[in-house]
């Protein structure tokens, strides 16, 4: 199913994927051993996608290989996106240096508001023109809901995957997202 008659099957019946759980994506693997980062035998993400940014100037996924990668699928009326953007803002800052690097992908939404949103936010790190784009669902895997983040491995394994806000003990604690999530990339750097 298009990704698109995905997330608007879960708007229109007013789901919220707030509250949904993050889970490691692991084609038929098992969970990673204990203290590690990725399992071994984790699905390797297909990187061979060109996308435009909001200046209009191609990017390759392919050309972060070797990097940690966090992929963000977002969209601008996606409310748990506004809450983990500013983390992975700051993240960005902090670990880019040491190799990781964060790419937003505008699905379901029209690609124009991605300029004026990633000003306002003053978002560091690419942001991408992934609307209309259902062949991104073979790279990475089928979007269930807004946001879905996919954490690579600088192999290109997809170690994680958060749908929606990861879980928190208090739903939707932009401190606590940030430090689930920083964890996973110090992890894997």
């Amino acid at each position: 199913m298009p990704v698109h008659r995905i997330v608007a099957t879960f708007a229109a019946a007013g789901l919220a994927v707030v509250a949904m759980t993050s889970r490691p994506m692991m084609a038929a693997a098992a969970a990673p051993p204990a203290g590690a980062a990725c399992a071994a035998n984790a699905r390797k993400a297909n990187l061979n996608f060109t996308l435009k940014d909001i200046n209009g100037k191609a990017v390759r996924l392919s050309d972060y290989r070797g990097k940690v990668l966090l992929v963000d699928f977002w969209a601008t009326w996606c409310g748990p996106c506004k809450i983990e953007i500013p983390a992975f803002i700051d993240l960005y800052n902090k670990y880019k240096a040491q190799g990781f690097e964060v790419v937003g992908v505008v699905v379901q939404d029209p690609f124009v508001k991605a300029k004026p949103f990633a000003q306002q936010y003053k978002m560091n790190y690419p942001v991408l023109d992934g609307d209309g784009r259902d062949d991104l669902e073979d790279g990475f895997a089928s979007l269930l809901g807004l946001p879905t983040s996919f954490l690579l491995a600088r192999d290109g394994r997809m170690c994680k995957v958060h749908i929606g806000l990861p879980q928190t003990k208090s739903i939707g604690d932009a401190a606590q997202i940030k430090a689930l999530f920083e964890a996973e990339i110090k992890a894997l750097l």
